[in-house]
């Protein structure tokens, strides 16, 4: 056996339902871990006669937990797996990514974990939608980081201890950084991997997925922030710049100068012409990502003082959804 999946979802219906299929026929073996849903989905599974985690209630539901668990459940099926692929319930995987990303890896036995282009499958209905699509062009090549729908070899997973299962996001990229730490390679293909519905329409959605971002900037500079990584130290220090630096000295500037102060807001604006001059796509989706790129540096900062307040207080951190 070569090819296991495991699938990690909560109510998904219909698009857990087409992730299944996508996968079932060029893999070996498919576990999928349930997050508490209520829609059936559980006895969809069943129904298909395919591996099933439910995850224990009485705990703090994250994603890395789901994938650690349908990991252990995977190996135990089919001990002699040799690449396991994560994938989301609402992700559909491509018809013959499962195979290109194993041969792969079988002719680059320095790579431990491997990932294609995914797409947003519905770009068109929201900015929010069209934002993540362009996140995920990335070039390929050797990588940092893959993002939660990914292939892994298996024994590397296995040595590394998994994901870290207390981490509420950014565990992927943690993962990538132990692997680096002992000689693995990550890398990105140039292939098509997966379509992802993201089904963000509202502002407050967006929102809450920047904020978690920012709660992972922090929890990756607490864990690997020094050198030689120095993981998220950059993303971390942009965060704290322009969603909190910025707004305090224009405070200091105007208790100081008065309303003449407010001009050291004119840098927001000057921000967004720039990155939209510098984006590598159409002029539409160029403006909107500079201004997003911009906007969303404030629920950044403002997850990253949540962590820093979770971390004083002793405070377990929650999952943030924004679905």
């Amino acid at each position: 056996m070569r090819i296991g999946v495991v699938i990690i979802g909560r109510n998904e219906g219909e698009r857990l339902r087409k992730c299944l299929e996508s996968v079932k026929k060029n893999a070996n073996r498919v576990v999928y871990v349930d997050s508490g849903s209520t829609d059936g989905s559980v006895a969809m599974v069943l129904d298909k006669g395919l591996g099933i985690v439910e995850l224990d209630l009485s705990k703090p539901f994250t994603a890395a937990r789901a994938r650690n668990e349908g990991f252990k459940k995977l190996l135990a099926l089919a001990p002699s797996l040799a690449y396991v692929q994560f994938v989301d319930g609402d992700c559909e995987i491509a018809g013959d990514w499962l195979e290109t990303a194993a041969a792969f890896l079988d002719e680059h036995d320095d790579v431990a974990m491997l990932c294609g282009r995914l797409r947003e499958r519905y770009p068109e209905r929201s900015i929010y939608n069209m934002l993540c699509d362009i996140e995920w062009d990335r070039p390929a090549g050797a990588s940092k980081a893959c993002g939660g729908i990914a292939m892994v070899r298996a024994g590397a997973f296995k040595n590394a201890s998994g994901y870290r299962a207390d981490l509420i996001a950014g565990e992927e990229p943690e993962l990538c950084v132990r692997l680096r730490a002992v000689g693995w390679k990550v890398w990105r293909l140039d292939a098509e991997m997966a379509l992802h519905d993201t089904a963000m329409t509202r502002l407050g959605q967006w929102w809450k997925r920047a904020l978690r971002g920012g709660y992972a900037f922090a929890e990756g500079v607490h864990l690997h922030g020094a050198p030689p990584e120095r993981h998220c130290v950059r993303e971390s220090r942009s965060a704290w710049f322009w969603g909190l630096g910025i707004p305090v000295l224009t405070v200091g500037l105007v208790i100081w100068l008065g309303p003449l102060g407010m001009v050291m807001l004119l840098i927001y604006p000057l921000q967004i012409v720039r990155l939209a001059l510098r984006g590598t796509r159409g002029v539409r989706e160029n403006w909107w990502r500079a201004l997003f790129l911009v906007l969303g540096k404030f629920p950044e900062a403002m997850g990253q003082v949540k962590f820093l307040y979770n971390r004083r207080v002793g405070k377990t951190a929650r999952l943030i959804e924004y679905k």
